[in-house]
């Protein structure tokens, strides 16, 4: 079995920001059983029996937790690649350096609009759109790489390239463009059609096609057939949805699942070791077998290459609204369709090209 290449972890659920798409519904309050210190090392050293992998520090906000730096720094010692995703709003000039010296080898730091307004309104709190881009600054001048995470929430391309424009006038080469799935409050937020989601891919693939810039749309598998039609290639993406596959999330509480979007449990790693899981659970076995696909997706010439979200795939079968994770809820055993076609893509196979 391959081991992880990503792993995400919610190392905390509490947060100073009111997003209105956070999908863990992150606030002043902690999620119980949270992983202690000694747990959190424990937990470096069952990743570490893996492999090396890059591992995503996040939260809430990471930089809540007092004991962040140790963790960061424990998990440089063993040999991992540990990096964290953050709004940036505890990030002065002095917090960069000790991540830094930490070994946090990168950060990314939320930016969602080009004027404070906006991103500000988005996140609930007011100067948090200058506290990112100071703190972008601040990551800079420390010598630790930097990666902006959008959140994509309307069909307005111009609002991409004013971000990424913005972006690249701070020395920021690399973007990760979420398409956020409605876990948590992003609940309440309007989703545009499976078309404007796709025209909206397309023409960011088109435009940044030649861009000396690392540009990914995440959480949204499709990207790598739409890319395919237009005949663009790039090595890094890897595949278009790698829940389960190359990559998964610890919630804090200590449970791993494929992703943060998917609230099915593979195990817990209090009481199983992540090598256990990550090899045996069969939640990522089934994850990993493309034949398993139902649908569209089982059909669909692409499955081996987009997958499909399984995130959105998924449907709870003992309810009937909402169909997702509801904010601190603790990521419940394997109950539901994780195979079935993804509902956001409207794109049909020509069945003669299946094998």
């Amino acid at each position: 079995m391959s081991a992880p290449r990503i792993i995400s972890w919610n190392i905390t659920l509490r947060c100073p920001l009111k997003c209105s798409h956070c999908y863990v519904d992150a606030g002043e309050q902690e999620v119980d059983g949270v992983l202690s210190t000694q747990e959190a090392f424990s937990v470096i050293d069952q990743i570490r029996a893996t492999g090396t992998p890059v591992v995503v520090l996040s939260g809430g906000e990471p930089l809540l937790r007092e004991d962040i730096y140790a963790i960061a720094r424990y998990g440089t010692e063993q040999g991992l690649q540990m990096v964290m995703g953050t709004s940036g709003y505890f990030i002065d000039r002095d917090a960069a350096i000790k991540l830094r010296d930490a070994g946090i080898r990168a950060v990314a730091i939320s930016l969602d609009a080009k004027d404070a307004a906006t991103h500000d309104r988005f996140r609930g709190i007011e100067g948090v759109w200058e506290k990112a881009v100071k703190a972008i600054g601040h990551c800079r001048d420390a010598g630790i790489a930097v990666q902006i995470n959008m959140s994509v929430m309307r069909s307005a391309i111009s609002e991409v390239h004013d971000v990424i424009a913005l972006g690249t006038s701070l020395g920021v080469r690399d973007y990760q463009l979420f398409f956020p799935i409605p876990t948590g409050r992003a609940r309440e937020i309007e989703p545009r059609s499976p078309e404007e989601y796709e025209e909206l891919i397309r023409q960011i693939l088109i435009y940044y096609r030649h861009a000396d810039l690392n540009i990914r749309p995440t959480c949204a598998p499709q990207f790598r057939r739409i890319a395919d039609e237009l005949g663009i290639a790039n090595p890094a993406w890897g595949r278009g949805c790698l829940a389960g596959i190359s990559y998964c999330r610890i919630f804090a509480n200590g449970d791993v699942t494929p992703c943060p979007y998917l609230p099915l449990s593979a195990g817990n790693v209090r009481s199983t070791p992540f090598n256990e899981i990550w090899n045996d659970s069969p939640l990522f076995t089934a994850l990993r077998d493309p034949s398993l696909l139902t649908g569209k997706c089982g059909q669909c010439s692409y499955k081996t290459t987009c997958g499909g979200c399984r995130a959105r795939a998924y449907r709870r079968e003992d309810a009937q609204s909402p169909l997702w994770c509801d904010g601190l809820a603790t990521p419940e055993t394997l109950n539901g369709e994780c195979c079935g076609e993804d509902p956001w893509c409207p794109y049909q196979t020509d069945l003669k090209d299946v094998a």
